[in-house]
């Protein structure tokens, strides 16, 4: 296989990366590229293939934690999505116990359900947790700045 079919290989993972940004698929697309140019040296298409692999082994099990741990260092403490309403404040719309009910959450309507006991419709709660497209939440203490 020539280097053409490496690149294009390469691009393949590169872009399924972009779209899953999980370090895998760039890892991947690097052990391509250097099967490609294995190529290059003239190994056939078993000596890529061996190439690959342990380039993919190598940077799998090696860089790809070490690249992890570094991204997670460079921005610490960054909720994204529905993790980033644990702690915020909501209404409850229609009447919250253990098994369900409605809140008022970040201008949406929310299934939700208490952490314990019932808590009636205009109370203003904390959200807990989120579990799944639930929030599980439980009432704002009385002299809270929410209230």
């Amino acid at each position: 296989m020539g280097i053409g079919w490496w690149i294009a290989i390469a691009i393949g993972l590169g872009v399924i990366e972009v779209l899953t940004v999980d370090l895998i698929f760039i890892m991947l697309a690097v052990a391509a590229l250097i099967a490609g140019v294995a190529s290059l040296f003239g190994l056939g298409l078993i000596g890529q293939v061996i190439a690959f692999g342990i380039t993919s082994a190598l940077l799998l099990f090696l860089v790809r934690p070490w690249a992890k741990s570094f991204l997670a260092r460079a921005t610490p403490n960054i909720k994204t999505n529905a993790q980033r309403l644990v702690g915020q404040p909501a209404v409850v719309t229609e009447l919250v116990t253990p098994a369900g009910g409605r809140v008022r959450l970040d201008g949406d309507i929310w299934s939700a359900r208490s952490a314990s006991g019932s808590i009636s419709a205009g109370t203003t709660v904390t959200v807990l947790e989120i579990d799944g497209a639930t929030a599980v939440v439980m009432p704002v203490p009385p002299n809270s700045d929410y209230q």
